[in-house]
């Protein structure tokens, strides 16, 4: 599902950076969907629960930004804008 492998991969690059940040839990994360993602919220949340299990990022707070711009280079994208992370413990 196209869906489900849009998530993982962003899943995989939130990881990346809270490990090299050496983050000790990810505590909020901000999207942006593009318009032709194919993704509501509470689908791409759905998604993100799923794929975030085990990882630093699971329980994380989410905020999304849905566009509607249909000519956005990235309309068919999903894009990490943010992440807060706590210190290691």
């Amino acid at each position: 599902m196209h869906e489900s492998g849009l998530v993982r991969d962003l899943v995989a690059r939130i990881e990346e950076i809270a490990r090299a940040q050496e983050a000790g839990k990810i505590r909020t994360i901000r999207v942006w969907l593009g318009a032709l993602s194919h993704m509501t919220e509470g689908h791409f949340l759905d998604h993100f629960r799923i794929e975030s299990v085990g990882s630093l990022a699971e329980g994380a707070e989410v905020e999304v930004e849905l566009s509607d711009d249909l000519r956005d280079p990235n309309a068919q994208g999903v894009l990490l804008r943010s992440i807060d992370v706590e210190d290691p413990a």
